[in-house]
């Protein structure tokens, strides 16, 4: 391969790993423990599922707002915006 051809097979290559980069997507797990199992909900999407371990619950979020996604896609700049709040307590 001379060096044109490899220039361009670089080209090529930076292309693809551009275009996968750009199909994924960063999300955020709330994970609680409810009855015996971890509960997790992605927030920015309105999935949730649960699981018998953290990691458990985990990978099947990302499944089920994979399969979400496939049937809902996002549209671009669609993005929800994730915040905290304080609540005064009542020390009675």
């Amino acid at each position: 391969m001379n060096s044109t051809e490899m220039r361009e097979s670089a080209k090529r290559l930076n292309r693809n790993v551009a275009s996968f980069q750009d199909m994924q997507r960063t999300y955020t797990a709330v994970i609680h423990k409810e009855e015996g199992v971890y509960v997790a909900t992605c927030p920015e999407i309105g999935t949730t599922s649960q699981g018998s371990s953290i990691e458990e619950a985990v990978v099947n979020l990302k499944e089920a707002t994979e399969l979400y996604l496939e049937e809902f896609p996002q549209k671009d700049g669609e993005r929800s915006v994730l915040t905290t709040f304080e609540v005064a307590l009542d020390k009675t």
